[in-house]
């Protein structure tokens, strides 16, 4: 355990031409029969790839899959320069560069939040190696403009990052944004986030570019499985509707009993639906 969060310290790696320390978690190894299975976590302060998917990527692996779940740069345990841009083009190549180096020739995305959003980046930019994709209230879906005002959520969490620090009541006041059930918000994920939070510098997000990607949804030419909280408060539900429209094989699963974190909130249903989705030929 690492003596200032709750989280489990798992490997690491050198990216962009060595000059940054990634982490990641590994479970299994990479196989012909299957797709390695790619976690990729949320843009919310204190967001690691094992916070956000640890009730969800053992049933997965218990299913025979290889799974690999990562910090961005900026995240986790992850290196958190102040100099980097934080664009979805970098982060994306430091994710194609990360499973060259595990030797991963097939695989689902599986992201929620700016992961989705990195998940349909990534699908976009490597078409052949993604055979299906997974996504939970993807960014991206719509400008921003046209969302971002009746988004309580997310005009909090830019307020609090403008602010700069966190303590444990603020952070928790974000957090219930997150949720429709206050209740999953224990101790131990604030004592699993709040530390990493408290570790980023703002250019994090101040630094932070998103290319559109709403006019390339038509190009996904794998299926897609989207899932979405009703009770959503950062990303509004309707961009599920949006990403049916545009995208030729999608299905989507929503939930009245979950907010922004559907994997979290509902993870009996999220891991049932995901390894049905994986199994279909």
């Amino acid at each position: 355990m690492s003596a200032t969060s709750a989280l489990p310290i798992g490997q690491f790696t050198q990216v962009f031409n060595s000059s940054l320390r990634f982490h990641f978690h590994e479970h299994g190894a990479p196989s012909e029969d299957k797709p390695s299975l790619l976690f990729l976590h949320g843009s919310g302060p204190g967001a690691s790839g094992y916070s956000n998917f640890r009730l969800n990527f053992p049933a997965l692996h218990d299913a025979g899959y290889h799974v690999l779940i990562i910090d961005y740069i900026g995240f986790g345990y992850s290196d958190k320069p102040t100099d980097f841009e934080y664009s979805g083009v970098n982060q994306v190549a430091i994710l194609h560069e990360f499973l060259q180096q595990r030797q991963v020739k097939k695989v689902v995305p599986i992201g929620n939040s700016l992961g989705g959003y990195y998940g349909i980046q990534f699908a976009l930019t490597y078409p052949d190696m993604v055979p299906k994709l997974i996504c939970m209230a993807p960014g991206g879906i719509e400008e921003l403009a046209k969302w971002m005002p009746t988004s309580p959520g997310l005009q909090a969490m830019a307020a609090a990052v403008a602010q700069g620090g966190f303590d444990t009541d603020s952070f928790r006041a974000l957090l219930k944004l997150l949720v429709k059930d206050e209740s999953i918000l224990t101790e131990q994920v604030i004592a699993e986030r709040l530390p990493i939070a408290q570790s980023q510098p703002r250019e994090v997000y101040s630094k932070a570019v998103h290319a559109p990607i709403w006019d390339s949804l038509a190009d996904l030419n794998m299926p897609v499985l989207g899932f979405w909280g009703y009770h959503d408060q950062f990303i509004p539900v309707r961009h599920a509707l949006i990403m049916q429209e545009k995208i030729a094989d999608c299905r989507m699963v929503i939930s009245n009993r979950a907010g922004h974190w559907f994997m979290i909130e509902e993870p009996e249903m999220f891991n049932r639906i995901c390894l049905n989705f994986l199994r279909e030929e």
